[in-house]
């Protein structure tokens, strides 16, 4: 038994009861609770009204099946459908469709369809509206001044959000939809004058390849199949939930990859540089924006080699010059100085994914428990030196203070590597994982951007704008990288 449906295979039958048939098989009408049909008459001809129940906004199908009830049999002829479609159904968002699997895709996707007899096209009414909660700030890309909006988990409320910053007719929008089974929505949006047509039809064509029967967990599942490397540490792809930061990337010329039921938008492609600005910086003045972002880098820096660098100098004192001498513990303690380390750098995510799984007015005694009771006891008793825990609280903190939580995670692991190396090998370990980062970082491309632009290759222009919050005036050229197809943002191209 191959589980194969009987009826019409493909396209609509003139005879209603088979199309009803069909559907109610596949879409187990009567039996899952949320898929309704109401058989209706309509001017003297049978029909039928099929939607899922929750996705349907019933104030708009209540006026239309109040207006449908009330229609004579000339409102029908000579040609029942044109007619409806034209002059007698009030509602804009309405299409034909002569496909039975269409049919039940769209009917899956909130949409209406009604089905008269005799007529072998179906009419779909969008009407769909998805549960959904109002824009709010993103938690991890909050600022203290400028919009408080931020995506939701409806996709074209994302795409309105950010057409409402970007009133361009080149401005495109190209859906597609993902997995066999779950139909996922998905769009990549750009401006069609800016951006290079060989990045698009990368992305493009990387999405069409996406073969999968579901993408349950959104835009993360999309990302796995349109990246080069599934097994690199360091983000592809810049992710964002703020509205104003995806409608910036889309005036340099990057591509939008935006997936229903995710407030994440992907921006490609992403540098190693993308994933340490924040919106913050150009809500301030140049020079606040400027110290905020060397701040930044600092703590980025911090979060990577502080704890590995101590590690190296007080297991060979001999490194450091005279006058950095006092640096290193004066009594290590029961346990080696390298599992400490260890230990703490394990303690630290243990207590972030606890943070995660624990309610809002429990985080702060978490944090307190943690910092108090464990911390000062471990001291007390000889298994921690002070100093482990004082520069492993500044590595926690650096790791917070990163903009781009999939950098921050990343930086976790490379953290973890030097340890360990550094632990087991002393100055040949440092200087060998540190290699191995460095080489993953310059061998690393996103959509055939290198990762390390414009470090490596040098470009003058954009490392300046990397290390400078430069005013909007004085940008007015966008990275040549990208390849747009237009390079100036002002006329003189400043």
């Amino acid at each position: 038994m191959s589980g194969r449906l009987p009826g019409p295979p493909e396209h609509i039958s003139s005879r209603l009861g088979d199309n009803l048939k069909y559907l109610e098989e596949k879409l187990a009408i009567g039996k899952s609770i949320d898929v309704l049909k109401k058989d209706m008459n309509i001017g003297g001809k049978k029909g039928a009204l099929i939607f899922v129940d929750g996705l349907t906004n019933g104030d708009v199908a209540a006026i239309i099946l109040q207006t449908m009830a009330e229609f004579k049999r000339s409102d029908l002829l000579p040609a029942s459908l044109p007619k409806l479609m034209t002059q007698k159904i009030p509602y804009i968002e309405i299409e034909t469709s002569n496909s039975l699997p269409y049919v039940i895709d769209e009917i899956l996707s909130g949409q209406m369809a009604f089905l008269l007899d005799n007529e072998k096209e179906a009419i779909l009414i969008d009407t769909r509206t998805y549960p959904v909660r109002s824009p709010e700030e993103p938690d991890t890309e909050r600022i203290t001044r400028g919009s408080r909006d931020g995506f939701v988990e409806t996709m074209i409320f994302n795409i309105a959000l950010v057409r409402r910053r970007i009133r361009d007719p080149g401005l495109r929008v190209e859906g597609f939809r993902l997995g066999r089974r779950s139909k996922t929505d998905v769009a990549i949006m750009y401006i069609r004058d800016i951006a290079s047509d060989k990045l698009v039809d990368e992305v493009r064509d990387r999405l069409q390849g996406v073969d999968i029967d579901g993408l349950p967990m959104a835009e993360k599942s999309v990302e796995e199949f349109i990246t080069e490397s599934n097994w690199n540490i360091f983000p592809l792809v810049r992710y964002t939930e703020r509205p104003d930061v995806a409608a910036v990337h889309l005036y340099e010329g990057h591509v939008l990859v935006l997936v229903d039921t995710s407030p994440a938008v992907m921006i490609l492609p992403a540098t190693f540089f993308h994933h340490l600005q924040h919106a913050e910086e150009y809500r301030q003045n140049v020079f606040t924006g400027i110290y905020i972002r060397w701040v930044r880098f600092l703590a980025v820096f911090i979060s990577v080699f502080l704890a590995p660098l101590y590690l190296l100098v007080s297991q060979q004192p001999e490194l450091l010059p005279e006058a950095l001498s006092f640096i290193g513990p004066k009594k290590v303690g029961a346990v080696p100085l390298f599992v400490q380390f260890i230990i703490v750098h394990f303690g630290i995510d243990l207590i972030r994914i606890a943070g995660i799984h624990t309610s809002a007015p429990l985080a702060t005694s978490l944090g307190l428990i943690a910092a108090i009771l464990i911390g000062q006891i471990a001291i007390d008793v000889g298994i921690f030196t002070p100093e482990v825990l004082l520069y492993g609280g500044m590595v926690a903190v650096g790791m917070f203070a990163t903009p781009s939580w999939e950098l921050s995670q990343a930086n976790r692991i490379v953290h973890l590597f030097l340890l360990l190396l550094t632990g087991l090998f002393k100055l040949p370990g440092f200087i060998i994982s540190i290699a191995v980062v460095i080489l993953r970082l310059v061998t690393g491309k996103s959509f055939g951007v290198p990762y390390l632009w414009p470090l490596l290759p040098f470009n003058g222009r954009g490392f300046v704008n990397v290390l400078l919050r430069r005013p909007l005036p004085h940008r007015g050229r966008r990275p040549e990288i990208l390849k747009t197809k237009d390079s100036d943002r002002t006329e003189e191209g400043g």
